[in-house]
């Protein structure tokens, strides 16, 4: 990725929604070239995709948690199926395998505490291989909407 891919990325980062053509100007391109850029970006797997970003409240879900488990035995199967499983929960928004105490991080928004409650207590407490967990209230969560590529490693700037 050049100086170029790293402009573009910026700005479909910024809007996805604006044309190649505004992109194009703003960098300096012809749109053809900057249609190219895209394309073989995308072919890549440098852009994975392009989303709506939702306001969870919108959607009933005005509390999100992040619930830290364990699981017992470490076996590869066993975190397959937790990942798998708990991946697909509705309440779920994304899972997270770790290194360290926690095995895993669970994303989760729901409508309310009593229903967070109930979430831990009927998605959580009847798992065999869950061997502990513990939750924690998001008060805020904030992203960094622009992502720009870092120095390799051992290079400052």
């Amino acid at each position: 990725m050049d100086e170029l891919d790293t402009a573009i990325l910026r700005h479909l980062q910024e809007d996805a929604r604006q044309s190649n053509r505004a992109i194009a100007e703003k960098v300096g391109i012809a749109p053809s070239t900057c249609l190219e850029r895209i394309r073989l970006l995308r072919r890549r797997g440098v852009i994975r995709g392009y989303r709506a970003e939702i306001a969870l409240p919108a959607l009933n879900r005005g509390v999100q948690a992040m619930v830290a488990a364990t699981v017992r035995p470490p076996s590869r199967q066993v975190v397959a199926d937790f990942e798998q499983s708990v991946s697909r929960l509705p309440e779920v928004l994304s899972v997270y395998t770790m290194a360290g105490t926690d095995d895993f991080l669970v994303h989760v928004a729901v409508q309310d505490i009593e229903h967070l409650h109930a979430f831990l207590l009927d998605r959580f407490t009847n798992r065999r291989e869950i061997f502990s967990f513990r939750s924690m209230i998001i008060y805020q969560h904030l992203t960094n909407p622009v992502l720009e590529p870092l120095p390799p490693a051992g290079v400052t700037r």
